[in-house]
């Protein structure tokens, strides 16, 4: 059995890559705090594996309960090929570095990193075989952006977790495959996050506006359908820090 594993599968760029994924046959466990009942009614059309762990990613006590439940299901199913999608992300707090809430400041580091960190920790321990790990990143990692020093650095931090860790994997002569993808600027949530940010928080806050208003944003599903056929007609390069404008 094929598996896929969603983190933020309820909705946005996680829910569009599990719909993909759905569509190629593949199982999703979906972990987030919220479901998406279209979903399970996806996998039902297509007769393959849905279920979904309720967890807060911010809390390392939560992901590892999840994520205990998760490996025993895996073993359960005998997974042949296991793929991890290392979405959930959130962008707040958008501020300068002075003036940022420091409890938004420990959301975003356990969100955007320390989650990535525990789940890539716990299937790798577990030795799986045939296992991806796609960690979700951003343009924001590799430039700052003023108002953007927790999204930036945590995502820096991702890239940096990437390349590090499939290193090790290479030298430990493993098949895991564990690579990074920007899927730039798309039409979600968190968008609408950005564009109602205070100009006095977010330098780039007109630029973003407009990316709105002149229909810049692409959709989640050309972004993940970019994504799923990378991983799935191409051969991947460990490490590597992939971004949606090469691929389409």
């Amino acid at each position: 059995m094929k598996l896929a594993i969603v983190t933020g599968a309820s909705k946005g760029l996680g829910a569009s890559i599990a719909k993909r994924m759905i569509k190629e046959g593949t199982g999703i466990i979906s972990v987030s705090r919220t479901e998406n009942p279209e979903l399970t009614e996806l996998a039902a059309e297509h007769e393959v594996f849905y279920g979904h762990y309720f967890c807060n990613l911010a809390s390392s006590d939560e992901i590892e309960s999840a994520f205990k439940e998760i490996t025993a299901l895996l073993q359960e199913k005998k997974t042949e090929a296991l793929y991890v999608f290392n979405n959930a992300s959130v962008i707040s707090p958008i501020g300068t570095a002075g003036s940022l809430d420091h409890k938004a400041l420990i959301q975003n580091v356990h969100v955007n990193l320390i989650a990535p960190f525990i789940i890539s920790n716990i299937l790798l321990s577990e030795a799986l075989s045939d296992m991806t790990i796609v960690n979700i990143t951003s343009g924001a990692a590799e430039r700052p952006i003023q108002g953007w020093s927790a999204y930036c650095s945590t995502k820096a931090g991702v890239n940096m977790f990437t390349e590090t860790a499939a290193l090790e994997q290479q030298t430990a002569g493993t098949r895991h495959k564990i690579i990074a993808y920007s899927p730039g600027v798309m039409d979600t949530d968190m968008q609408g996050t950005i564009r109602s940010s205070a100009k006095e928080d977010f330098h780039d806050l007109k630029k973003f506006q407009a990316f709105k208003e002149k229909g810049m944003l692409r959709d989640t599903d050309t972004v993940a359908d970019a994504l799923i056929d990378l991983l799935l007609e191409k051969e991947i390069e460990n490490g590597k820090v992939y971004h949606v404008n090469d691929l389409i």
